[in-house]
């Protein structure tokens, strides 16, 4: 399904309506390294699973 163009429009809007025009870099960059942080620790956890597989074969 997904976010559309029109849906990623609107919560745009919203988003410069409550936080303002200053502060969306602010929260635009807060969110990138949340979800990079969220992968990194989503990559060691499968590697860790991998080893521990590799471990009991």
């Amino acid at each position: 399904m997904g976010i559309g163009f029109t849906e990623g429009l609107l919560i745009a809007a919203i988003a410069l309506l409550l936080f303002g025009g200053k502060k969306i870099p602010e929260l635009g960059k807060t969110l990138g390294a949340s979800i990079k942080g969220f992968k990194e620790g989503m990559k060691e956890d499968n590697k860790k699973v991998d080893d521990n597989d590799k471990k009991q074969s």
